[in-house]
């Protein structure tokens, strides 16, 4: 079983598209969304749930009055400054500068501050016109989203050995964030879609050197090359340096946008100079990964 994690330096350059396309040309497959921030798959593949669960990220710590000494000891340790003294109802946690670090339970002296857990989000694993999808929601303003990217991924590698499939696809989050190590530790392949700007090549860049750091091996795809044919000849100098293959080049097309409101892949989505070449840029990353 191989897995394929595909990812960004940032948002909008053409992943989540690039992910539904190859769910849909793929055979015995698992897909995963690992963009649990903003997940989008489901738009595009119609998934029906069939099993499911909260996701628990983390405790959040309550400061018990009755119990409370009010000595400042949390307040003190708190690296985030948000444990504050109202004197009027004694000291309180600002959630939203609240960490979830656990330290101030840890160093109060009266055993006044409890941590609660409770869900900040739900896993899926959905029946979808593509094959098995196991997606994720965070809740709003929630954080452990890494976490949570661990668990879609380990119900995913759970369901592909039950059905037997040989490739498990993840569209990763964007950035280089935890969520991202959490996407790409262990994978097989890593395909990094940017765009012939500025800052996609810089965002490309950091993408790049985090798969060093894992020692994951990194394929790229230009999406929208033809927009500026300079600025997409300074990437494949910059990836041909660093012995990072080019492996596709999607250009520009209204099909995609068309695609997109129809709610269909690009893939499924008949004609466009963009359906052909994404289903090459498959077809060369299937060969690579030597899956069906």
């Amino acid at each position: 079983m191989k897995e394929l994690t595909i990812i960004s330096g940032k948002g909008g350059t053409g992943k989540t598209t690039v992910s539904a396309a190859f769910a849909t040309l793929a055979r015995r497959k698992v897909v995963a969304d690992c963009d649990v921030d903003a997940a989008d798959m489901h738009l595009l593949l119609d998934p029906r749930e069939r099993a499911g669960g909260d996701f628990i990220g983390g405790a959040t710590p309550r400061i018990d009055p009755e119990l409370c000494a009010e000595c400042g000891d949390c307040a003190a340790w708190c690296r985030f400054e948000a444990i504050e003294l109202d004197f009027d109802a004694g000291y309180r946690i600002n959630p939203f500068a609240c960490e979830h670090c656990g330290l101030c339970a840890r160093v109060c002296p009266e055993a006044a501050i409890v941590l609660e857990t409770r869900p900040s989000g739900r896993w899926m694993v959905s029946d979808s016109r593509h094959g098995t999808l196991v997606h994720a929601q965070l809740g709003v303003g929630e954080d452990n989203s890494g976490k949570l990217v661990t668990l879609v991924r380990r119900e995913a590698r759970r369901q592909a050995e039950a059905e037997g499939a040989a490739l498990i696809l993840n569209d990763g989050p964007p950035g280089i964030g935890c969520p991202v190590s959490a996407a790409i530790t262990g994978v097989d392949l890593v395909l990094a879609v940017t765009e012939p700007t500025l800052s996609g090549l810089h965002d490309l860049q950091r993408v790049a050197e985090l798969c060093v750091h894992f020692a994951i091996p990194l394929v790229v795809c230009i999406n929208k090359a033809d927009l500026n044919p300079e600025n997409g000849a300074t990437i494949r100098d910059w990836c041909g340096a660093r012995d990072i293959e080019v492996i596709g080049e999607l250009p520009f097309d209204p099909v995609v946008a068309r695609a997109l409101v129809a709610r269909k892949s690009l893939a499924e989505y008949d004609g466009g100079a963009a359906s052909s070449a994404v289903i090459e840029l498959w077809e060369r990353v299937r060969s690579r990964l030597g899956v069906e």
